[in-house]
């Protein structure tokens, strides 16, 4: 089915309202039928046809002279009309009024024998006469269709035309009140599908559509996000690829000409190194999967990462306490050896000491150096990528700049968390936190 041939929102409302509205209408008509309303007409038709047949006997026992007066003041006080010969031009009646049947009835059962009833038009106005005996004759009693009064089909009519447009009303406002956001909100995914930063959604309204304006908006800020680190990525890493290509470049040259053991070395070095740079843009951009969670003995691991990296042997201290617990050991082994190259690497050559500590349901899991610290501006900046606050860009002394990138990114993707401090007595502490599931969790 194409989508322009589909209900929209407001039609689809004000349908189901109608039908709703309709259904109610019946359900709550036909209880006041019941209950109510054919009860007082069989009440209203036994009183009438009571005053009929009064009416006839007590016409039958008046003098003559006096029939006249009787008669005027009967049609004036009860709309009732005598007539001692038949209505001319009667037919039988067609009614439609349960009222109808239920008076017939009722004079049927007081006079104790079937009642002739028949319609007559008289100027216009349709009369019902019924023919009742009075004295030793029989008289015409009748009274004009518009003594009756209630219009029960017509109330109902008047009711159900007046609900339908009331309810139509009401489903264009409700509509309207709830597309206004949707509309808003697909007017920002077009604008957000077609490359262009859309407009942050009022979080405003019904609970549901304000949730959704604030998933949305935060999905349009990680959009924004990945653009622009996008972007930092392509710009950094063309950038730092040039020195080292540059580097290659001439020593090639020179290679050709007189060949060195030390220009060979030179250029296995920078294709290490960008080979490295790329390695590490290429983790950064592909994000972090999820990892399986393994048992860990934390001094063991701690033991094993100095073990394999290159010079920590001999500057780095473990004070760990006796930890082991369910983590993903790929990404907890990643973050800490980028941690402690960073601070082998600018700790100055001062000691570096490994330090985990379990506390309040939590595992922190320090790196801290000597080195000269980071200052307090510049702690959010220093997890961009390609930011590094040696000024030379040279890979050998400054790394490449993703190293912290990768080790906020990493830990956001299992739920931990990394900040810097200075450490006491001078040099940065770099703590991991992580939460440790309680212990009935464990069972």
């Amino acid at each position: 089915m194409r989508l322009s041939s589909r209900l929209s929102l407001t039609q689809q409302n004000a349908l189901l309202l109608v039908v709703f509205f309709i259904v109610f209408e019946l359900l709550v008509a036909s209880a006041i039928t019941y209950f109510l309303m054919l009860p007082m007409a069989r009440r209203s038709a036994a009183d009438l046809a009571g005053l009929m047949t009064l009416s006839a006997q007590t016409w039958s026992e008046l003098p003559p002279v006096t029939r006249p007066a009787f008669e005027i003041e009967l049609a004036r006080s009860h709309a009732l009309a005598l007539r001692a010969e038949p209505p001319r031009n009667a037919a039988p009646p067609s009614w439609r009024e349960p009222y109808l049947r239920f008076l017939a009835a009722s004079l049927s059962a007081r006079t104790g024998e079937p009642v002739t009833t028949s319609r007559e038009a008289i100027r216009g106005e349709e009369w019902f006469w019924a023919s009742l005996p009075a004295g030793d004759g029989r008289l015409s009693v009748g009274f004009p269709h518009s003594r009756i009064g209630p219009r029960p089909v017509h109330a109902l009519l008047a009711s159900l035309a007046g609900g339908v447009v009331l309810t139509l009303l009401a489903a264009w406002w409700l509509a309207r009140r709830a597309v206004r956001p949707l509309q808003r909100l697909q007017e920002a995914v077009t604008s957000l599908g077609r490359g262009r930063t859309p407009e942050r959604l009022p979080e405003t309204g019904p609970r549901e559509i304000a949730i959704l304006s604030r998933r949305f908006n935060d999905m349009a800020k990680q959009v924004e996000d990945l653009l622009a680190a996008r972007t930092v990525l392509l710009a950094g890493v063309s950038h730092d690829l040039r020195t080292p290509l540059a580097r290659l470049r001439l020593a090639v040259e020179m290679l050709v000409r007189r060949p060195s053991a030390d220009l060979a070395a030179q250029v296995e070095g920078d294709i290490e190194a960008m080979d490295r740079l790329i390695g590490d843009v290429l983790t950064l951009a592909r994000g972090f999967g999820h990892e399986a969670a393994q048992q860990v003995v934390l001094p063991d691991l701690l033991a094993d990462l100095v073990r394999a990296t290159p010079g920590a042997a001999e500057r780095v201290q473990i004070e760990a306490a006796d930890i082991t617990f369910d983590v993903p050991a790929g990404a907890l082994r990643r973050i800490l050896a980028n941690l402690l190259e960073n601070a082998l690497r600018y700790g100055g050559g001062q000691p570096v000491t490994l330090r985990a500590e379990a506390a309040e349901g939590a595992c922190r899991i320090g790196v801290l150096d000597r080195g000269p610290g980071i200052p307090a501006a510049e702690r959010e900046a220093v997890f961009r990528p390609f930011y590094r606050m040696e000024a030379s860009r040279n890979v050998a002394t400054g790394g490449s700049g993703l190293g912290l990138a990768i080790v906020r990114q990493l830990a956001a993707a299992q739920g931990w968390a990394v900040n810097l401090q200075d450490r006491p007595g001078g040099g940065l502490a770099v703590w991991l936190q992580i939460a440790l599931p309680p212990p009935d969790a464990l069972k």
